[in-house]
């Protein structure tokens, strides 16, 4: 990929926290095979309308515009994003953008097997495949929709066709999951995967989310303590959200995103492009800025430029570490309170 090394951080865009914007997530569709009851518990949403969703020569436009304004890294998400028709095309699209170093999907992994020598094709290097249970009959219960078997199927095909590194994503939530945080950690040690434990977080308003139900960071990595040691590595580049560790023996290596109990708001630099065009944020806002209709109406790439800059120069968001306080406060936290843009729309 085009990466240009020695970029002016002068020409990168900062918020008013000084944040600046590095990360591009896109939801490339709204909709999704499985049903996960952290994300999307109903059975049935209000699709946004087809005539609605960018173009892939409209997301390729929307971002090249943001790698001028200091995006280096993009991930395609969706809903699910292999639900979209020739998901390669965009790839290749966006493998090909200058300054882009690292081009990332995240996906359930149920289509992966018979997509993924096509993306690796088309300059797709890193992949996370999402697993939140190894039993069979649990997975389908958390999933409403999914089975294992096809998923661990295309998991094991990136493999094969050489994606790397390739992360295991898990939620985990008490009474749910939690008994499988060993045996997910040594799936992964053993077939060479990155494993990445994420706190159970109130994403959108669906999902009823309760306190009880968190597994904070502390107790994931005592539990996975009591049966390997390993040493902290950080945050990669002092912004991603996961805190990694690697095993002394040197296999494979964990994550840990705690949005909850170690909120990480002061190092955020990602900015999120919904199917419809809107850019929105913070994973937990309640609005977005519609690009779309910018782009529909023929406005010049400066003009939509300076209008990402006019939001992203007065983003104030820290959500995260507002929640924090307000759990820890007599006040309590009610996620009821606190509407937020459904997560079928931001991907993550």
């Amino acid at each position: 990929m085009g990466f240009v090394p020695g970029r002016s951080s002068q020409t990168v865009l900062r918020d008013l926290l000084d944040r600046p914007i590095q990360d591009l997530r896109i939801s490339v569709t709204d909709r999704c095979n499985f049903r996960c009851l952290y994300c999307m518990p109903l059975a049935e949403y209000d699709w946004i309308e087809r005539s609605e969703i960018l173009s892939y020569e409209e997301v390729e436009r929307l971002a090249r515009i943001f790698v001028d304004l200091g995006v280096t890294k993009i991930r395609l998400t969706g809903g699910e994003p292999l639900v979209r028709r020739d998901l390669h095309d965009l790839v290749a699209r966006l493998s090909s953008l200058p300054r882009i170093r690292d081009l990332c999907l995240t996906t359930n992994g149920a289509l992966l097997a018979g997509q993924v020598d096509a993306l690796k094709q088309a300059g797709l290097r890193r992949i996370n495949v999402s697993i939140d249970s190894l039993k069979p009959e649990r997975f389908r219960a958390i999933t409403q929709r999914g089975e294992l078997g096809p998923v661990l199927e295309g998991l094991f095909a990136a493999k094969q066709a050489g994606l790397g590194p390739i992360k295991i994503n898990a939620v985990i939530e008490r009474g749910v999951n939690d008994d499988e945080i060993i045996d997910l950690v040594e799936f992964a040690r053993r077939h060479g995967f990155a494993m990445r434990f994420i706190e159970y977080m109130d994403v959108g308003n669906a999902n009823q989310w309760r306190s009880e139900k968190l597994v904070p960071k502390t107790e994931i990595l005592d539990t996975i303590r009591r049966h390997y040691s390993f040493e902290e590595l950080g945050r990669d580049q002092g912004s991603a959200p996961s805190v990694d560790y690697r095993f002394d023996d040197g296999a494979a290596d964990i994550g840990v995103i705690a949005s909850v109990s170690e909120p990480f708001c002061g190092t955020c630099t990602r900015a999120r492009l919904t199917a419809d065009g809107r850019l929105v944020t913070c994973l937990f806002s309640d609005t977005g800025h519609d690009l779309k209709v910018l782009l529909r109406q023929g406005q010049t790439d400066a003009r939509i430029a300076g209008f990402i800059r006019s939001v992203w120069s007065v983003r104030g968001d820290r959500y995260s570490e507002q929640r924090f306080e307000a759990l820890h406060s007599s006040q309590g936290y009610r996620p009821a309170d606190h509407r937020k843009i459904e997560m079928i729309s931001l991907g993550g």
